[in-house]
């Protein structure tokens, strides 16, 4: 696994229940701010290795961006959580969204 995809990985794991972050935000943090492709990449990889929170990574836009059953899965796994989801899946950024400071 390269340094990258480790750092993903760790700051994946660290999203705090009731909270979200973005796929831009999280490779910002993990020093490639072009490489929200590369966090898709590594949570469709390594989620099920790590038991990573997949669910709590969202657009920029602050939507859900999965299609699908697994959209609604991941809907209902955030309202589990306390984070609500409006009717088209988004998600208020300011008030879930996770900071960069964690």
């Amino acid at each position: 696994m390269t340094e990258l995809t480790e750092k993903i990985v760790r700051l994946i794991s660290e999203i705090p229940p009731g909270q979200v972050a973005t796929y831009g935000q999280i490779a910002l943090l993990a020093g490639n701010p072009r490489g929200a492709r590369q966090v898709s990449w590594t949570l469709r990889t390594q989620t099920k290795k790590f038991d990573l929170p997949w669910h709590r990574v969202i657009s920029s836009s602050g939507a859900i961006s999965i299609k699908g059953d697994s959209a609604y899965v991941q809907a209902d796994m955030l309202r589990a959580e306390g984070v609500e989801v409006d009717f088209r899946g988004r998600i208020d950024l300011s008030v879930y969204g996770m900071k960069n400071d964690q």
